[in-house]
């Protein structure tokens, strides 16, 4: 495939295409078109571009470094449930680069690890309604920013006091007292019905206004034991259960969680700590031999992966990572550090050996090894470790977006750059993944709802003909793995004159609008990153016979009178001749005589004249439902007059009998 430099295709025999910003492009030399079965067996093939004649290869240039704020990738800024909203534009110190930044501007949505109480104090109130409330305030300057919220429930009141409301135990709702000195620290049993009672309450109005994807990244959807982390989980007062009791115990209401939040947020990813002792009474000793079980039918239930303590080693073991390596590229993974560098934990004592004293680096050197491993999409600016991102470990913040989650661009699209107006378009195009993790289309909540799509746009930008390919599915773009689609569009039906085409992966469920930020570096117009120009042609050299709206064709009366939309037949007196003439314009030729507008005369058009002048010079209009129209040189339309009277070219709008289908 011979590549051709965009200065030079202006000696080109062709059509000159119009190379955009960034772009390079080629042209294919001339092979025999795939036939239709060699076409359906490319779908969706590891393999290079097909030759398509008359296409041009357009080759984005791709962007290694551009922040890209997807859906489930990229950097997670975590809240304190104590904050304001100012809090989302702390800043921290880059000496790498001299100068404070702001973490939200690096990340890709933010999380709050917060309690049932700070959301639902009391029966029916619910603070993230109230802008006026700490909560409220602090939410809400999330969505202010213009980035998605994530969200972790906790209930265990053994870590941070009251977690659960208290009118949840008023109502009668059974729990465990760690400490009877301290009335705080309930904790309730989660199968306890008034529990549940409450709490689902609480989940279905959260949903109301959360089961958004626009406003939610995901869901942290199961939330028991200390820290929400799904271990050291309460069923009852200690040695009250035997280990079947407990056995039981975990998977009903793991059961009953997994329900719950499938009924409540259906568009919205689920995701769940995966650890060796998911669900269990304990947070430390051997792998449970129910925890895959366990953990598998949650995942098949639609739910996704996350952990708590990456760099931790002595939580995050061989089984962690074995079970990571499992669904790697099937779901996606979410990371949290774990190691808090602040002082909190002693992570120097971590049992790798890996992290010296006073060296934070260390910990996130550990955590940025881990989850290229596991090949994560998302990884944490968590509370009380961002400033030792920025000021101690900004390459790894570099490192991350650049590697990290899935970074996805076209590398090569072939196209035409001239096509017949109501022709079809052979395309081919090509897609890599830059990044480690995967764009996780497959979950059921997105339902392969992301989808690589091509548009033509008009001078404005705006999207005059759309094409989805609905056989690209970007949860198989791993990297080291291109994946090449062909593409047979519809009719390009567009009026002729100049286009844009431009590329995008769409999102179906938000009215097809690009969904995807690409890795590239190229001219964007709302989304679409635009590939080159589109000449769309009349049908020149076509043999037409035009029908107007009272189901009767057009007579040019082989040129005796003035031309009349009555005939119920079509033969050679309805029968034109599409002649190019010249700037776009067309002529319509029949019996070796030429339409004339009569420059919108009372008396009617003829088909009479021997020669093209300007009043047989017409716009060859296509109408967004497939008909056309003519425009004359007078700026007016052609008229059938619904064959009730002799055709004219006086009309200033398209209406009914303006316009025609083609036979």
């Amino acid at each position: 495939m011979r590549k051709l430099n965009c200065m030079k295709l202006g000696k080109v025999a062709l059509m000159a295409f119009i190379c955009l910003q960034s772009i390079s492009c080629s042209k294919v030399p001339e092979k025999e078109l795939l036939d239709s079965a060699s076409i359906d067996a490319l779908k969706r093939a590891d393999v290079n571009l097909a030759a398509i004649p008359g296409n041009v290869v357009v080759t984005p240039t791709y962007n290694s470094t551009a922040i890209l704020r997807n859906p489930l990738n990229g950097w997670v800024m975590y809240g304190r449930r104590d904050a304001t909203d100012t809090y989302w534009d702390s800043e921290f110190f880059v000496p790498q680069l001299g100068t404070n930044v702001k973490a939200i501007d690096y990340a890709s949505a933010c999380y709050l690890r917060t309690s049932w109480r700070s959301l639902n104090p009391s029966p029916g109130v619910y603070t993230w309604r109230d802008l006026n409330s700490q909560m409220g305030k602090l939410i809400n300057g999330v969505k202010t920013r213009g980035l998605p919220i994530a969200f972790r429930i906790v209930v265990d009141g053994r870590d941070q006091g009251e977690n659960t409301p208290a009118f949840v135990f008023d109502a009668g709702a059974a729990y465990w007292l760690s400490n009877p000195a301290v009335p705080s620290q309930k904790t309730p049993f989660p199968q306890d019905p008034i529990f549940r009672q409450h709490y689902a309450t609480f989940i279905e109005e959260l949903a109301k206004d959360f089961n958004d994807p626009v406003v939610t990244s995901f869901m942290d959807a199961y939330g028991l034991g200390k820290w929400g982390e799904a271990h050291n989980v309460v069923y009852a007062a200690p040695n009250a259960l035997t280990a079947a009791q407990i056995e039981t115990a975990k998977e009903e209401t793991l059961d009953w969680f997994i329900a719950l939040y499938n009924r409540t947020f259906t568009k919205i990813p689920l995701v769940m700590n995966y650890h060796r002792l998911i669900g269990h009474p304990t947070s430390w000793g051997a792998v449970n031999a129910n925890s895959d079980m366990l953990l598998t039918k949650a995942i098949n239930q639609g739910y996704s992966l996350r952990h708590d303590a990456f760099a931790m080693t002595d939580y995050y073991q061989t089984w962690e990572k074995n079970f990571a390596t499992t669904w790697k590229h099937k779901r996606p993974i979410i990371m949290e550090g774990g190691w808090i560098t602040t002082g909190t934990h002693r992570y120097w004592i971590d049992s790798s050996n890996a992290y010296r004293e006073g060296h934070p680096e260390d910990v996130r050197q550990g955590e940025f090894d881990r989850s290229a491993e596991a090949a994560v999409n998302m990884m944490d600016f968590r509370v009380g470790e961002v400033t030792s991102w920025f000021q101690n470990s900004f390459n790894l913040v570099q490192r991350f977006n650049a590697e990290g989650g899935y970074r996805l661009y076209p590398d090569e699209v072939s196209l035409p750059n001239t096509i017949t107006t109501g022709e079809i378009a052979n395309l081919s195009h090509r897609w890599k993944n830059m990044g480690w993790g995967y764009c996780p289309n497959n979950i059921p909540q997105w339902n392969y709802k992301y989808r690589v799509a091509f548009a033509i746009l008009d001078a404005a930008g705006t999207v005059k003909k759309l094409f989805i390919d609905n056989v690209s599915d970007p949860s198989k773009w791993i990297k080291n793995n291109p994946v090449a689609y062909n593409l047979t569009t519809t009719a390009v039906d567009l009026t002729p004159g100049a286009y844009t085409w431009a590329v995008a992966i769409i999102d179906k469920t938000n009215a097809n609008k690009p969904g995807i930020q690409l890795a590239v570096t190229g001219n964007f117009t709302n989304g679409w990153l635009k590939l080159g120009s589109l000449q769309v042609t009349p049908p020149i050299g076509q043999n037409v016979k035009l029908k107007g709206p009272n189901n009767q064709f057009v007579s040019g009366e082989n040129g005796l009178n003035p031309m009349m939309c009555n005939r119920p037949t079509a033969s050679t007196w309805e029968t034109f001749t599409i002649v190019d003439a010249g700037s776009g314009k067309v002529a319509l030729r029949s019996m070796n005589k030429y339409v004339s507008s009569e420059n919108g005369a009372t008396t009617g058009i003829t088909c009479s004249k021997t020669t093209i002048s300007d009043w047989e010079k017409f716009d060859w209009i296509v109408n967004t439902n497939g008909t056309i129209s003519l425009r004359g040189n007078n700026g007016k339309y052609i008229s059938s007059e619904n064959g009730q009277a002799v055709m004219k070219c006086d009309r200033a709008t398209i209406a009914g009998w303006e316009t025609f289908t083609l036979n």
